[in-house]
């Protein structure tokens, strides 16, 4: 095994280089001053160049060779790492070290053009360093597509979910579309039947906020031994292995959008944290892609956090910290808020039901750009057009459009489809977990997630890489990937039970 063994203590290394690139990033979002930005993107695109090299030398693709002459001699985990190890150096050898590092510099500077942009509203500001990232994800998506057989979208989508095609999203994607609109029509005619629920009168101080958000990080399993809760312009996960990061934006006129927030971004520091700890550092320790990492960051905050057992404990929890009472404070009027299917311009503040168009909107139009059909000045226009038919809303200016999430500018091409990916699974998971574990619902009501979280170790968390999305789905639920878990949930929480499906 002593080629396997080179290989592992190779990409050790490289999981290093990438912890060091996780810091940097986080540091550019979160504190670094505006200044720095072009010598931070030069430090990022040099560890990239690095990590390159060492996936790309031809020493790389001889310890490959060899090892796999020692297969039979490894165990289920060192052959899954020493395939997800082969994946890697497959779509690394596919691009040029030139290309990488000229990718990372275009990357780091839209980013910051994207914050002014995006603060002005002024589109006409980023297209040409947006366009400039769009004309390298399309040499980056041709170069992975010849070397991997797939189209350039596919190539680019492989790096966020390994194995997932168009071919595998669109019919799930079409089911969406057929029964989502009949869904959110019925949804809202039911709750406009009723009294509107009571806002929550504000303000709501930061300091009590962030206070709130990290006690619900504590009870839902997040190791602040190993992590931490900052503010950034747009909330992520980041951060390095032992030390994720992760990050949500405070209004004090609402409560629930930074609350929520930090919910979601829990759901990713659990799946972080809760990795197999014999693999961290190789390629079979790391997550299994985004659509099962946005899984778990919306069966956190969607599945458990907007159930009505949560509002239970959530609803006097914030009543105390605000000193606040009344009608509107109750755990019955919270959930009617935290569910509340109302069609609104930014995503990321979205209802369950109507999220998914968001999604639908942004697939279409970054598959149309990555092939050449829609280019980026005439991209504000396909937005605005695709929320009037999708969600029926004028957009009245683009900061509350297409500038509104950071994913196209820090060249996150064929991610936009995990998220929803992830919302299916996410019902499929959490029914399942409710079915092996009975005292999971109750358990939320107290403020209780060890039994949600201890079965989401053991059966998302500590797998790793060792197998692949369906499979991992079909071994915890009992079935691979579908829409029919996520149909059943919105039947049951938004009309008043299960469908009949055999009428029309």
């Amino acid at each position: 095994m002593r080629s396997y063994r080179a290989l592992e203590s190779r990409f050790a290394r490289l999981h290093a280089l990438g912890d060091a690139a996780g810091i940097l990033g986080w540091d550019a979002q979160t504190l670094m001053p505006d200044g720095a930005a072009e010598g931070r993107a030069d430090q990022l695109a040099v560890l990239k160049g690095l990590a390159h090299d060492i996936l790309t030398a031809p020493e790389t693709a001889d310890l490959l060779a060899a090892a796999g002459d020692e297969a039979a001699g490894l165990g289920p985990w060192q052959r899954a790492n020493l395939a997800e190890m082969r994946r890697a150096h497959l779509h690394a050898t596919a691009v040029p070290r030139d290309l990488v590092e000229a990718n990372s510099r275009a990357v780091s500077r839209c980013e910051m053009t994207w914050r002014q942009a995006r603060r002005d509203a002024d589109f006409a500001r980023l297209a040409p360093d947006l366009a400039e990232v769009l004309r390298l994800q399309r040499e980056v998506g041709r170069a992975k597509g010849e070397r991997l057989g797939l189209s350039p979208y596919d190539a680019l989508l492989d790096g966020y979910d390994p194995g997932m095609r168009r071919a595998r999203i669109d019919p799930l994607f079409a089911e969406l579309r057929d029964f989502l609109p009949g869904y959110v029509a019925e949804a809202r005619s039911r709750q406009a039947a009723e009294p509107p629920p009571l806002p929550l009168d504000g303000p709501f101080p930061v300091d009590l906020q962030r206070q709130v958000g990290l006690a619900l990080m504590g009870a839902a399993g997040f190791d602040f031994g190993r992590g931490r809760l900052d503010v950034s312009l747009h909330p992520f996960c980041g951060g390095a292995t032992d030390d994720v990061r992760i990050t949500t934006r405070y209004d004090e006129a609402d409560v629930t959008r930074a609350l929520l927030g930090v919910l979601h971004e829990t759901g990713h520091a659990l799946y972080e944290q809760g990795r197999p700890v014999a693999w961290t550092r190789q390629p079979v320790g790391e997550a299994r892609g985004m659509s099962l990492h946005e899984s778990q960051s919306l069966i956190v905050e969607m599945q458990a956090c907007r159930s009505r057992a949560f509002a239970a404990h959530l609803a006097p929890l914030l009543a105390g910290t605000f000193g606040r009472q009344g009608p509107a404070w109750t755990a019955e009027n919270l959930y009617r808020l935290h569910t509340r299917v109302e069609p609104g311009f930014i995503r990321v503040d979205a209802d369950e039901m109507t999220y998914p168009a968001h999604i639908l909107l942004r697939y279409g139009l970054e598959t149309a750009m990555i092939a050449g059909d829609l280019a980026v000045a005439d991209l504000p226009g396909a937005f605005n057009d695709g929320m009037r038919d999708l969600l029926g809303l004028a957009v009245p200016d683009d900061r509350l459009g297409c500038l509104q999430d950071i994913h196209w500018p820090g060249g996150s091409w064929g991610y936009f489809p995990t998220y929803t990916l992830g919302a299916l699974a996410a019902a499929q998971l959490f029914r399942a977990a409710r079915e092996a574990e009975p005292d999971l619902v109750p358990a939320l009501a107290r403020g209780d997630f060890g039994p949600l979280t201890g079965w989401l170790r053991a059966n998302v968390h500590a797998k790793g890489s060792l197998l692949d999305t369906d499979a991992l789905l079909q071994e915890a639920t009992g079935a691979p990937l579908g829409a029919a878990a996520f149909r059943l949930h919105l039947e049951e929480r938004y009309l008043g039970g299960v469908r009949d499906r055999t009428r029309g």
